[in-house]
Order: structure tokens, then sequence, then C-alpha cells
């Protein structure tokens, strides 16, 4: 149960930091600019990092790159989760303008629903929970390294 318990854990707390990020922006009305959406890679790299350097801590002897792999990618799949529906409420429910304003934003004349561009969010937030678990294992990896004699 520990094994899944804890990339679970930084996954909401992960998502919570998405969350929050994106209502102060919204505050500031620079949500509907997507150059801050980079943030959210950071955001969810340090939450995945946390994870597995976590992890590592807690069971050395079984740690191996096949575990933190795994414990990354729950992480990050769980933090996409929850952020991809508070995106979806926050579309339909609270300001259902913000597709229009994100589309002029884009200078997008084309009409595009909401199922598409939560889906985007989504892939957004896999591929980066894949590309950002990747970058993190290559620090946590044992090294099969020889040392050489000198």
């Amino acid at each position: 149960m520990k094994k899944v318990s804890l990339p679970i854990r930084f996954g909401l707390v992960t998502s919570a930091v998405l969350i929050a990020y994106f209502l102060v922006l919204s505050l500031f009305n620079k949500h509907i600019n997507p150059a801050f959406s980079f943030f959210n890679a950071f955001i969810t790299g340090f939450g995945i990092y946390e994870a597995v350097r976590l992890y590592k801590l807690q069971l050395p002897n079984s740690f191996s790159y096949t575990e933190g792999f795994k414990t990354g990618i729950i992480t990050g799949f769980v933090a996409t989760l929850v952020f991809t529906l508070f995106f979806l409420f926050y579309t339909t429910e609270i300001d259902s303008n913000f597709l229009p304003h994100l589309m002029q934003t884009l200078h997008r004349k084309f009409d595009i629903d909401i199922g598409m561009v939560t889906f985007i969010v989504a892939v957004m937030g896999l591929a980066t929970s894949v590309v950002a678990t990747l970058s993190v294992m290559q620090l946590f990896k044992n090294s099969r390294n020889i040392p050489q004699k000198q």
C-alpha cells in the first residue's frame, strides 16, 4: 500500500499547486495567456522529483529504475487527472467566457468546444508527466559505471 499511497499523495499536492497557480493567474486575468502554462511543467516536474526522492529515501533497498519510474508516472497522472477535472469544472461552471477569451488571445477564428480543450489539457499534462519522469529518473537511477583503477 505504501508504494501506491506516496505517489497518490504527491499527485494530489501537485494538482493543488497547479490549481492554485491557475487561480492566481486568473486573479490577474493572465490565465488566458498560454505562455504562463509553461510553468506547469516545472510544478509537475518538482512534484515528481519530490515523490521519487522520498520513495528512494524510504525504501533504498527496493528502489530500482522501474519502481522510481512508476512512482513518477503515477504522481504525474494523478496530478493531471485532478487538474483536468478542475479545468473542466472551471470552464463550464465558474467562467463560461474563458474559452472565447482564450481563442481571442490566440487570434483563432475557428470554433472549438470545451471537450477538445479539455482533451488538449489532459494530453499536455500526461506528456509533461512522462518527460518529467524520464528526466528525474536520470538523477536517481543507480549508476552501473565500473570505477577505473589507477
